[in-house]
């Protein structure tokens, strides 16, 4: 999250913080070694701003021009039955915006729907945490389903590149990311093709 960000407000654009439950979310994978994720922690604005994330019932789509998926393995339980989140994502892309996921977080877009019934991801060329990331972690007896496997069931075509290696997809106004190596070239990916969208 903490490199997205960066990309995002470097943009010019307002970032927002949006979690299942709103509040203080929990957050994993930090690490103090990392510039940009301690300028993020220091950053009381934005600290304040995670710790007050709204629900998605208090989230406005038509405010937005984008939402950004985080990852973390917990994202697995949390994103996928989440309808109210799944809403803003659907909102948000067919009023011509950007829907984004990295590593995990693409989990959110396994039951969204679009308004004609299809699933967002169907037909479209979709990166995420494979499932051979999932073996390397051990934790494939762990998580509720596959991620790589699930996209695909939904139609998706699977994008991906070795292990832990950084890479995006990008398929119309989806942009998807494998892994946390992704998150920073997804978020540019996202600031390019909201500036082709004007």
């Amino acid at each position: 999250m903490a490199h997205p960000y960066h990309v995002f407000t470097q943009a010019g654009y307002a970032v927002d913080f949006v979690s299942p439950q709103g509040g203080a979310p929990p957050m994993d994978g930090i690490d103090h070694s990392d510039g940009m994720q301690q300028a993020f922690l220091d950053d009381a604005a934005a600290m304040a701003k995670v710790r007050a994330s709204l629900r998605p019932a208090e989230v406005t789509p038509a405010d937005y021009v984008a939402i950004f998926y985080a990852g973390g393995h917990g994202v697995m339980w949390d994103f996928p039955n989440n309808v109210p989140l799944a809403q803003i994502a659907q909102q948000i892309y067919e009023a011509q915006g950007v829907v984004a996921a990295v590593c995990h977080g693409p989990a959110a877009l396994v039951n969204i729907t679009l308004s004609d019934g299809r699933y967002l991801v169907a037909g479209k060329t979709v990166a995420c945490f494979t499932n051979e990331e999932e073996v390397a972690v051990g934790l494939t007896e762990v998580v509720p389903f596959l991620l790589e496997s699930t996209l695909a069931e939904r139609g998706a075509t699977i994008s991906k590149a070795p292990n832990f290696q950084a890479h995006t997809a990008v398929s119309e106004r989806l942009v998807t990311g494998q892994n946390p190596a992704s998150a920073t070239p997804v978020a540019e990916e996202m600031v390019r093709v909201l500036a082709e969208q004007g």
